[in-house]
C-alpha cells in the first residue's frame, strides 16, 4: 500500500467512525519543534481551501496546558513526532480523553503509536535516501487534501495527488543545483552572529523550521524569523550593507509580497542579503493550480540537506551536537 492509499484509508476510517457522531469538523495538527513547524503547509492548505473543517495547528505543550474548547468527539487530531517526544505524547492523550480521533504521523514506534487510534509512517528529511515525497509535511499535506477531498471535494485534487509524486525528482534536481550557491552563502555569513530568515504565505513554516531547528538548534547561532509582510511594520530597521538576511521566494498567489520584499532588500541591503527562489528549484514543474502548497516540501529539506550543512562546514560545528537536547531534563 502506497502512503497515498494508507492516508486514503485512515481518512475514509476515521469518517466513518464519527459518521453517527455528527462527522468531523475540527482538525488540529500537533507537534513540537520542527514537527510543529512541518505542519504548516497542511493548516495553510486548510485555511485556503476547506469550507466545512475547520482547522487549527497547536505546539505540543500548549495544546496540552490550554487546550481548546472545541476538542471533541466531531475533532480530529494528527499528531506528528519522529520518535516520540514525551510532550507530544501527553498531546495526544489530552485529544484522545475530550474524545478526539487521533493519527500518529512517526518514523519510530513510540509511545505516540500505542496511544494514537491510527498511525502513517513518514521518511525523514534530514536522510538523503528519503523519498521527500514522503516527509512527515508531505505526509500531513496529504492528510488536509484527503480531508477536504471526503468532507467537500477539492476540484484539483487528482492534480494535487500527482504532483507528490514529482516532489522528489524537483528536490534532486534542487540539491545539485543549490550546492555551489549554498558554500558561497556560507562563506559569505559564517562569521555572523545572526542570521535573519524572512519569507510569507506558504513558505513561513519553512522559515520558521530553518530558524529554529537548522540555525539555532543544529549550530547554535542566533536567528530571527521574519514575515515579509510585516517586515515593513518594524524589522527593515535593521537593515544595511551588513544584515544577514535569507529570504524565501514562494510560488503562489501571494508572491508579489515577497517581490515587494526583494525589491526593497536589493536596495538598502548588501551582500549578505541572499534570496532563494521557488522558480528556481523546480516548483515551475507542478502545475499552478497546485504548486502553492509544494513550497514548503521543496523548501524543507533543501534548507536542512544543503544549506545548514553548508553552514556547518565552514562554521566547523557538528550540527549533531546539541548543548542541552537529550542530554538535560527539560
Amino acid at each position: 500500500m502506497t502512503t497515498q492509499e494508507q492516508v486514503k484509508d485512515v481518512v475514509s476510517q476515521v469518517l466513518a467512525d464519527k459518521a453517527d457522531k455528527g462527522g468531523i469538523k475540527r482538525v488540529v495538527w500537533i507537534g513540537a519543534g520542527g514537527s510543529n513547524g512541518g505542519n504548516y503547509p497542511a493548516q495553510y492548505f486548510m485555511e485556503h481551501e476547506a469550507t466545512q473543517v475547520v482547522s487549527s495547528s497547536y505546539t505540543s505543550n500548549e495544546f496540552v496546558h490550554a487546550t481548546p474548547a472545541y476538542v471533541n468527539e466531531n475533532t480530529l487530531a494528527v499528531v506528528v513526532s519522529m520518535r516520540g517526544t514525551k510532550e507530544t505524547i501527553v498531546a495526544a492523550q489530552v485529544a484522545k480523553d475530550h474524545g478526539a480521533s487521533t493519527i500518529a504521523i512517526y518514523v519510530d514506534e513510540s509511545g505516540l503509536t500505542e496511544v494514537c487510534d491510527y498511525k502513517i509512517q513518514y521518511d525523514s528529511l534530514a536522510v538523503d535516501e528519503s523519498c521527500m515525497g514522503r516527509t512527515n509535511s508531505a505526509v500531513v499535506t496529504m492528510i488536509a487534501m484527503e480531508l477536504t477531498q471526503q468532507t467537500e471535494g477539492y476540484a484539483e485534487y487528482e492534480t494535487a495527488m500527482a504532483a507528490f509524486d514529482l516532489v522528489d525528482p524537483i528536490y534532486r534536481k534542487a540539491v545539485e543545483y543549490t550546492r555551489p550557491l549554498a558554500a558561497k552563502w556560507a562563506e559569505q555569513n559564517a562569521d555572523k552572529p545572526c542570521i535573519n530568515v524572512m519569507a510569507q504565505g506558504p513558505l513561513f513554516g519553512a522559515a520558521y523550521v530553518f530558524s529554529i531547528c537548522n540555525v539555532q538548534e543544529m549550530l547554535q547561532i542566533d536567528s530571527c524569523t521574519i514575515n515579509t509582510c510585516d517586515f515593513f511594520h518594524g524589522p527593515f530597521e535593521i537593515l544595511d550593507k551588513r544584515t544577514s538576511l535569507f529570504q524565501l521566494i514562494s510560488v503562489g498567489r501571494s508572491r508579489c509580497n515577497d517581490e515587494r520584499g526583494i525589491r526593497f532588500v536589493n536596495q538598502y541591503g548588501g551582500e549578505r542579503v541572499y534570496q532563494l527562489d521557488a522558480k528556481e528549484l523546480g516548483l515551475n514543474d507542478i502545475k499552478d493550480s497546485v504548486s502553492e502548497y509544494f513550497n514548503h516540501l521543496i523548501f524543507a529539506p533543501i534548507l536542512n540537506n544543503v544549506y545548514m550543512r553548508a553552514l556547518s562546514a565552514v562554521t566547523h560545528k557538528d550540527y549533531m551536537t546539541r548543548r542541552y537536547m537529550w542530554k538535560l531534563d527539560y
